[in-house]
């Protein structure tokens, strides 16, 4: 209520940032460096960041910035610098419409990632030295905010009406598509709302520092707007396949935002309730066609995925274990927990095949298959590929995502062609 510059401060004061984690346009910071005319870092922030980044970049020789009575921003930005430097008696760079209050008394502007009508609306104002273009985005970046590939985990969602061998049940596979594409939506959403949340995390990463958010490549006000878009949306498709669904998809909701919020800080926690999200995903599935669950299912599900979070954390602290850190940015474990990671890990995917065996030896199977002993070739399959995935991440050649890994990894292809093979020969 004491205004924005008041507002700014008092943000300032409370929430600190580290200026050498944040996304700077080195394009920018480069020509700054060769350039031989005083160089005034002038913004809206406020003064006490603006200190800290001119300190970090180290090419400016003053600073102008809100002081928590006087907020610079527009026209009054545009009178501080005409008070101090006289009518066209500065050069100045900016990237929005807000600006042009600026350029009416400079004597050239710099235009700097903006859009692409801004650079003909500054030369209203005065002469145009230079554009830097705003890298290319469009819906490439949006792809990659959305990670789009992530929406594999959905099939799982297709396991009960394949299991329940349903496949050719018209209602029960549009239910179970649009299950898929509801479980996308929502899962975007919380990716995108968890990037929000984890960007200086993300910006300390060696790869997950170039995703859209933490890189600067999509303003951070574009994911305020979208992550709930996609939920909202989410939940009305989710209802085309029933309330029963909607209701899962409710809870799946909540785990995510439950973990993204404070659960992934949480040590050991962090990973039971990843391997429990992929679970929902297939008792979603049964909802959306109205099927039975099967113990046999979701026992080895929870196994195998409890496996590929286990692997998940012990490639972030693999990573770190020769960087100048022993603690994972924003988690819970230090790389002395490698090898009880690695242990958990290996141990529970073995688990996984120990329940898989237990359900073809069961009547369970009989019941379904023709000839369930031809599944027994499930088990070297899937202990090989257990196996080789925890070898591959020892020796430092895993993906930060397991299923990113599968996706592409070749003989994960085959192993899974190979499995597909023998399920439909049991049938």
């Amino acid at each position: 209520m004491k205004g924005r510059a008041h507002l700014k401060r008092q943000i300032a004061l409370r929430a600190q940032i580290d200026p050498s984690a944040l996304p700077y346009d080195e394009r920018v910071v480069e020509w700054l460096r060769t350039e031989d005319r005083p160089r005034v870092l002038c913004t809206a922030s406020d003064a006490q960041l603006a200190q800290a980044v001119a300190a970090h970049v180290g090419v400016f020789d003053a600073v102008m910035a809100s002081d928590g009575e006087r907020n610079l921003a527009g026209r009054a930005k545009g009178d501080a610098l005409r008070e101090r430097y006289g009518e066209r008696g500065f050069d100045y760079a900016g990237n929005e419409r807000r600006d042009l209050a600026v350029w009416k008394y400079a004597r050239r502007a710099v235009v700097v990632n903006a859009a692409a009508s801004l650079p003909a609306a500054a030369a209203q104002e005065c002469e145009v030295e230079r554009v830097f273009e705003r890298p290319a985005g469009g819906p490439k970046v949006w792809l990659k905010a959305l990670r789009l590939h992530q929406w594999a985990k959905n099939l799982l969602v297709f396991l009960p009406i394949l299991a329940g061998h349903r496949v050719f049940e018209t209602q029960a596979l549009v239910h179970s598509v649009v299950a898929f594409v509801a479980f996308g939506l929502c899962a975007s959403g919380v990716y995108v709302l968890n990037d929000l949340f984890d960007l200086d995390a993300d910006r300390r990463h060696p790869r997950k520092r170039l995703r859209p958010f933490a890189a600067g490549t999509l303003p951070l006000v574009h994911g305020l707007v979208a992550a709930p878009l996609l939920v909202v949306v989410a939940f009305a498709l989710a209802f085309v396949a029933g309330p029963a669904f909607a209701g899962v998809l409710a809870i799946y909701y909540a785990l995510t935002l439950a973990y993204s919020l404070h659960l992934k800080r949480v040590v050991m926690l962090d990973v039971v309730v990843l391997a429990a999200l992929y679970t929902v995903r297939i008792i979603g599935g049964a909802a959306a066609i109205g099927g039975g669950l099967s113990f046999w299912l979701l026992a080895f599900s929870m196994f195998l995925f409890l496996s590929l979070a286990m692997l998940k954390r012990y490639t972030e602290l693999a990573a770190l274990q020769n960087g100048p850190t022993n603690k994972a940015s924003g988690r819970g474990y230090t790389v002395d927990d490698v090898p009880l990671i690695q242990s958990l890990g290996g141990s529970s995917g073995y688990l996984s095949v120990l329940v898989l065996a237990l359900y073809i030896n069961s009547t369970a199977s009989e019941a379904l298959y023709h000839r369930p002993q031809i599944l027994w070739l499930l088990c070297p399959l899937l202990l090989y590929w257990i196996s080789r995935v925890w070898l591959v991440a020892h020796r430092g050649g895993m993906h930060d995502d397991p299923v990113v890994f599968a996706l592409v990894d070749t003989v994960s292809r085959i192993v899974l062609v190979l499995c597909a093979i023998v399920v439909a020969g049991a049938i």
